[in-house]
């Protein structure tokens, strides 16, 4: 039991709070020595889901657009181990939207499973591509996270 100095620890996410699904096949090289996906690859997918989900819907122009999405802020937890071979399935939803900055939640589920094997956030700030300072985002964009809310 938590007490005040200890905060709770999370829990893992059903698949019914995400308002999307993107698949992530697993690499031979996303397994380490311990026979499961190393941490930092758990953040590569989170950046191949949303950025993906983005493109897909053609609101993001990563070579040529005019606004980019920097990160600012990421966080994971992990509750059950993925590994190659198996297929991994990314939801995703959106838990804040603001005039600049998107936070996006994405929970990795093992293919079929109820729960996440890992969930975090990560926060994109949209700026102007050359300045690098924020802007708001574009209706474009905007309409395709609302569907994400």
């Amino acid at each position: 039991m938590a007490d005040a100095a200890t905060p709770a620890r999370p829990s893992p996410l059903a698949r019914s709070e995400f308002r999307h699904f993107v698949p992530i096949q697993t690499r031979w090289m996303d397994n380490d020595v311990y026979g499961h996906a190393n941490n930092v690859v758990y953040y590569s997918w989170f950046d191949t889901a949303v950025n993906g989900y983005l493109i897909e819907r053609g609101v993001l122009d990563i070579h040529a657009g005019a606004v980019i999405g920097l990160v600012i802020e990421t966080q994971c937890n992990y509750f059950a181990p993925l590994a190659f071979p198996e297929p991994v399935e990314a939801g995703l939803r959106v838990a804040h939207l603001g005039r600049s900055s998107v936070r996006y939640q994405v929970g990795l589920f093992a293919r079929g499973a109820d729960r996440c094997a890992a969930a975090g956030h990560f926060v994109h700030v949209y700026v102007d591509r050359v300045t690098r300072r924020p802007v708001p985002l574009p209706a474009d964009l905007q309409a395709v996270l609302t569907g994400l809310l």
